[in-house]
This record gives structure tokens, sequence and C-alpha cells, in this order.
């Protein structure tokens, strides 16, 4: 999970993430990336790190943005050799009641993503993700559907795998990600339909000329994912 500035949320995010996952009884561990908050994010994770203790794991890093948080989590998650390794975003859009859906789903997959169908978050947003997808798929010439999508859980096996052919100092991981497991022939996909909610609370750091920005310097750099 990565996290920038999030203090108006995190604490319902995590709560309610560790309430599903511990209905469903799985055995997780959080990895909440705090890329550099400079809000009171941090010393929020430590209390939820004590109040949920060994599940919520508190980690540090100097800000680099979404992508390289994504990333750091990612390796994280591949030196931990866990089996499966999901990714949400901490703003509250990625809603709990749809893991059931995901982990039911995991036989004879090794990809599971979310598509989303219906959105809170508004119009600007959804054209961004349009743009991403119909942009990204003819350059790579795969059906994308939802490139960017933080509502994932990957096979870590064929994580570690795609990693290994993403630049680490790439800036959109997870959209990098999708590239590399789209490529792998042998990889198994399912896609499940979600709600997208608006965001719980806060703003978003990222505006529509920061996403302009990133969106160009995807395409100038997307070559170093798809050879």
């Amino acid at each position: 999970m990565p996290i920038y500035n999030e203090e108006a949320n995190i604490e319902t995010v995590i709560t309610e993430w560790v309430m599903e996952l511990n209905r469903l009884g799985m055995a997780f561990v959080i990895l909440a990336v705090n890329d550099g908050s400079k809000d009171r994010t941090g010393a929020m994770l430590q209390q939820l790190a004590e109040r949920f203790v060994d599940v919520v794991v508190p980690v540090d890093k100097v800000n680099a943005g979404h992508g390289r948080a994504c990333r750091t989590g990612y390796d994280l998650a591949v030196q931990r050799q866990a089996e499966w390794t999901l990714q949400i975003d901490s703003d509250g859009q990625c809603d709990p009641q749809f893991i059931a859906s995901f982990w039911s789903s995991r036989d004879g997959a090794d990809c599971i993503f979310g598509v989303r169908t219906t959105r809170d978050d508004g119009v600007a947003r959804v054209l961004i993700s349009w743009v991403c997808r119909v942009m990204t798929s003819a350059l790579c010439g795969i059906d994308l559907k939802d490139s960017n999508v933080p509502y994932r859980l990957i096979r870590t096996s064929a994580l570690a795998k795609a990693l290994a052919g993403i630049p680490s100092d790439f800036d959109m991981q997870n959209v990098a990600l999708t590239v590399r497991l789209k490529r792998d022939a042998a990889l198994r996909w399912k896609y499940v339909p979600i709600h997208f909610r608006n965001r719980q609370g806060g703003s978003n750091s990222i505006n529509l000329y920061r996403v302009a920005a990133m969106g160009w310097e995807l395409l100038r750099n997307l070559h170093r994912v798809t050879r």
C-alpha cells in the first residue's frame, strides 16, 4: 500500500482492510509504504502497527512518487516470499468488499486485476484512465484493459519475474508492471468488476497537470519495459 499524506484516511482504510481480511480468514501482512509524508501519516502508521501487531508493517522511504512507492512494496513482497501480492491504494477508493471475489478467483490464475466498471471519482479521472489504457495498449499491441488500476492480486512468482524487466527508476511502476505481465503469454488472467469509490478524505496530491506530465514521460520511456 503506497501512502503519501493520508492522515485523513489511513486509520479508516487500514482498519477496514484488516477487518475484512480477518473475516475471510487470511494470513496477511500490510506493507504500509510511507512515501515521505509531511503530515501525521507516519505517526499514525506507528500507532496502527502497535494496534495491529505483526499485521501492519510501516515502511518509511524518501519521497519519490506513487510509482516508486509501489515498487518498494513489490520488492518487499518478493523478499518476504509471499505467495500472493495484493496492491491497493491508501485513499479509500479501493473497497475491501471486492477482495473476496479476487481471492475466490485465484485458482487457475496468476494475475487477478480489478476493472473499474463504475466510479465515483469524477469524469476527469475516468478520462485519464481511458487515455492511459488506449495509449499504452496501442504502443504495446495488447489490450491492457484498466492498465493503471490500483486493485490487483498477483502471484508473487509472476511478480518477481515481471519486476526483473522493469528499471527501478521507472516512475509509473504499476503501469509498467501491467505491461510486463501482459506480455508473458504463460500467465493466466482473471478480471473482477469493481466499483471505485471517491477519495474518502483529504485531497489528491496528483493534479491534472502532473498527470499529463507523467503520461508524457510514460510514453517517452515505455520502450524500456516493452523490449
